[in-house]
């Protein structure tokens, strides 16, 4: 068993596929030749041909609309946007077509695509680079929503979109593609859509997050455990459509607190849905106000004023240390 980073699960898990069915391809800007702007799918072109790596124009919605038709036609198309925010034209294309596509058809045809996305800030990247805006892609029906946290579940996750029958928005935090490594299985495996995890078990509050966030509340818990301050439980979402309410609940029943912690806006935000769901279905466990910790109503900044933007471990235990007073 190999130790991969994210970037290497994610290389893996499109090879593999690949080779298993001949019918995924995988397109957008530089991915063939460069490789992708992370070099996430370096070395397929040299393996798998031009016509099932391919290099588009710099046209987002192009790319989309071609993998919608692509899709319908009998194919698994794996489209790159390079950033996640350079996906927004391409949004229309998902909204109008591949989300309505099994119903608009009463089930004659669906569109089996993967819309493949880095995302979230950390890195000091520049604008439209840096943003976490997963809610909006979560709200469109026929639509499913993935974001991986490691690179074990990134490999599993991927693989499991790739042979789903619907599109899947496959968000990945490149703050954590090379940040760390994990032993992942050499062999082929799917991680099911739709299924939290428990990340550490935990007895007096309940963590909530996805991607890059689920490290930082790991840290968090683990320091606030080592101060002797609290046993706090994690729960990474994986998916948030379709969300795992079953398992999110579960824990915060259990523990009767919760924080929910992401980079998105708060606004309209997925961190609030899942305080809805808290307060619908475990409002009588509860021993304090759910709380949530995320970034702000306002573009993520440039490098400078980056780490007052991203929730830090800090910001993380204070918030939960008042969840545990109150």
């Amino acid at each position: 068993m190999a130790r991969l980073n994210m970037v290497q699960a994610i290389d893996q898990a499109l090879q593999q596929e690949m080779e298993r069915d001949d019918t995924v391809i995988v397109l957008g800007e530089d991915v063939g030749k460069d490789g992708g702007v992370f070099r996430v799918t370096e070395g397929l072109v040299e393996r798998f041909g031009e016509n099932r790596v391919i290099d588009t124009p710099l046209a987002e919605s192009a790319i989309l609309g071609f993998s919608i038709g692509a899709a319908i036609a009998g194919f698994r198309p794996v489209a790159e946007m390079q950033f996640s925010g350079f996906s927004y034209p391409a949004f229309d294309q998902m909204v109008s077509h591949a989300g309505r596509m099994r119903k608009r058809s009463q089930g004659t045809w669906t569109v089996p695509l993967v819309m493949r996305t880095p995302y979230g800030g950390g890195i000091r990247a520049l604008e439209h680079h840096s943003e976490s805006m997963e809610a909006i892609w979560a709200h469109i029906p026929g639509i499913k929503t993935v974001i991986p946290s490691d690179p074990y579940d990134a490999k599993g996750l991927l693989i499991a979109a790739i042979r789903d029958p619907d599109p899947v928005v496959f968000y990945e935090p490149k703050r954590v593609y090379r940040a760390i490594k994990m032993e992942v299985p050499e062999e082929s495996y799917e991680i099911p859509l739709g299924k939290a995890q428990v990340v550490r078990e935990g007895s007096d509050a309940t963590l909530i997050a996805w991607g890059a966030q689920v490290r930082t509340c790991k840290a968090a818990a683990e320091q606030m455990s080592a101060e002797k301050r609290g046993e706090v439980e994690v729960v990474d979402v994986r998916t948030l459509n379709p969300f795992d309410r079953e398992t999110v609940i579960g824990s915060v029943r259990k523990t009767g607190r919760a924080v929910v912690v992401s980079e998105e806006p708060p606004t309209v935000s997925f961190t609030s849905e899942i305080m809805a769901q808290i307060m619908e279905h475990a409002i009588l466990k509860l021993e304090a106000p759910a709380r949530r910790v995320t970034g702000f109503d306002t573009p993520t900044p440039l490098a400078k004023l980056e780490d007052w933007f991203l929730p830090d471990v800090d910001l993380v235990i204070r918030e939960t240390l008042k969840t545990l007073e109150f």
